[in-house]
């Protein structure tokens, strides 16, 4: 296993996933095991269909394997269940997604306030609005996201995932809808304010280039583990 086991955010241990295909079954995972530092940015990087997204979403314990574990701040995710699972991913995650997952009915300022509302945040509104001013949007705070362009709508997601001052940030192809200077701008911003939080960041991406900026690369191959730079 690779990185400093006693300081680590996240362990991966003998990690699979198998899911019914037809009157077979599809492995899409295969005894992946590796571990994230506390603090560390890693890239896992790979071609379509190489199991990256269905790794990223067993680390947030948003599914569960078919064999293996994952370790996130000393708590086995298979051992929690699915209401203990969320309040972990409550607790210590933010993510960013390439859709945005912005709620349409609610606007920039609101977006970023959930998550503080549902962690019982005294200060959300203020917080929130401190958040959005860190990304540039002091002036769109009542924009709903059909009014923002995309890249706004990436910024309004890295506020409302660093918000919460998650100890870990997850972010899915976070450049995958935008355009390459749009998308440098939100990368130069979330790696900003990984660096100034403190985050460990674990970055799913096809991009070699922005993999590159984060301190180790895990590469993934038909659901196989085949190389750690």
């Amino acid at each position: 296993m690779t990185g400093n086991i006693g300081n680590a955010a996240i362990e991966v241990a003998g990690l699979s996933k198998v899911v019914p295909n037809g009157e077979t079954s599809l492995s899409i995972l295969h005894e992946i095991s590796f571990s994230v530092a506390a603090g560390e940015a890693l890239a896992i990087v790979g071609a379509s269909g190489s199991g990256k997204s269905t790794l990223l979403g067993l680390m947030a314990g948003l599914d569960q394997p078919s064999a293996g574990a994952v370790t996130v701040a000393g708590e086995n995710l298979t051992s929690l269940n699915e209401d203990q699972r969320a309040a972990l991913r409550g607790r210590l995650m933010g993510f960013v997604f390439q859709s945005f997952q912005l709620l349409p009915a609610l606007n920039a300022l609101e977006n970023t306030m959930l998550p503080l509302e549902l962690a019982g945040t005294d200060n959300a509104r203020a917080t929130a609005e401190a958040m959005l001013n860190r990304v540039g949007l002091s002036e769109r705070l009542g924009h709903y996201p059909k009014h923002l362009s995309g890249g706004e709508q990436q910024r309004v997601a890295l506020a409302r995932a660093f918000s919460v001052k998650p100890q870990i940030l997850l972010a899915d192809e976070p450049t995958g809808n935008l355009d390459a200077a749009t998308g440098a701008q939100v990368i130069d911003l979330m790696f900003g304010m990984n660096q100034e939080f403190g985050t460990t960041l674990i970055l799913v991406t096809h991009d070699e280039n922005l993999a590159a900026r984060c301190g180790r690369t895990l590469r993934l191959a038909a659901g196989r583990l085949v190389g750690m730079t």
